[in-house]
């Protein structure tokens, strides 16, 4: 549970940032939403696909209504031929704040992507700009099946020993960098630091944790509510743009099964359900992300708990 007295201590001055966690479906933008209406505060995102512009159906990006209601920063600002990196986002972030600092507006930062979260508290550890066509050689050696294990372990035991084997994103990272630059990912981190842009102390952090079932069933309902709302020709404008299938945009839930239908490859149904079992993953991804790097946050079992806590 968040600390007696934290809205209060938000009324004083003393904390001017709050972060919402948690995963998808399990209504971060409500709490958001009701905390910026309380005290003046300016949203936040912290989640990788709401910046794509052209995602907005498919990502749950707030409505146009409700961007005009309160303020929103970060969102939809990225093309989708951009992949957009956590360094990426900690710049346009650091912009952000040092604006609310200056008007000293409450930042309320939303989001289910992990990685922006601990960047923003524990600082970000900066790699090398890694050229595509690296990216991709290793991409394509994944899908087709080679040891990528191995071949990390050949070129950087070290590296290697640090991952599991079959955590193949991070593999393909290590894997990169050391193509790129001829030296180890590990020696990249040891050597490259910053100091994180949330203040300890000045921020509180909220991870909801609804009952599993109910999330799962929320995650279903919505997907289809979004091709309700027009996620089939959202997904036929990003399809005309032609681009890689390794892209960030492309990768959003559902987007590659609603190109396959589009194509002709599988009914609407099936994509329908394949999106949702993908989405249904990804929450027990973020949850399992959650328990390891935001243990010592408040945990709630829905925002209508935050919200009675002292938000309403």
């Amino acid at each position: 549970m968040l600390e007696p007295g934290w809205t209060e201590r938000i009324g004083r001055g003393e904390i001017n940032a709050v972060l919402i966690a948690g995963p998808t479906a399990s209504g971060k933008s409500a709490v958001a939403f009701a905390l910026a209406e309380k005290f003046g505060g300016v949203i936040i995102n912290a989640d990788s696909m709401q910046a794509y512009r052209e995602l907005r159906v498919l990502s749950a990006r707030p409505t146009v209504e409700e961007e005009l209601r309160v303020p929103h920063r970060l969102y939809g600002h990225v093309e989708a031929g951009f992949e957009y990196s956590v360094g990426d986002y900690l710049r346009d972030a650091e912009v952000v704040l040092a604006e609310l600092q200056r008007a000293r507006k409450l930042a309320i930062i939303v989001g289910g992507t992990g990685l922006y979260f601990k960047a923003l508290t524990s600082g970000f550890v900066a790699t090398p700009e890694v050229p595509v066509a690296i990216r991709d050689a290793w991409e394509t050696a994944w899908k087709a099946g080679d040891d990528l294990y191995g071949a990390l372990m050949q070129r950087d035991p070290e590296a290697a020993l640090a991952l599991k084997p079959a955590d193949a994103p991070r593999l393909i990272r290590a894997l990169e960098v050391f193509e790129a630059t001829g030296r180890s990912i590990l020696e990249w981190r040891r050597e490259a630091g910053s100091t994180p842009l949330l203040e300890p102390g000045r921020w509180t952090g909220i991870f909801l944790n609804p009952e599993r079932a109910a999330l799962f069933a929320r995650i279903d309902f919505r997907f289809i509510a979004m091709i309700e709302q027009g996620a089939l020709d959202e997904v036929r404008r990003i399809a005309l743009l032609g681009l890689p299938a390794n892209r960030g945009i492309m990768k959003a839930h559902g987007v590659p099964h609603l190109m396959a239908h589009l194509r002709g490859e599988i009914s609407l149904d099936e994509a329908i359900a394949r999106g949702q079992r993908d989405t249904r993953h990804y929450a027990k991804r973020q949850m399992t992300w959650a328990r390891q790097y935001m243990a010592d946050w408040a945990w709630y079992a829905s925002g209508e708990e935050v919200l009675r806590s002292g938000i309403s």
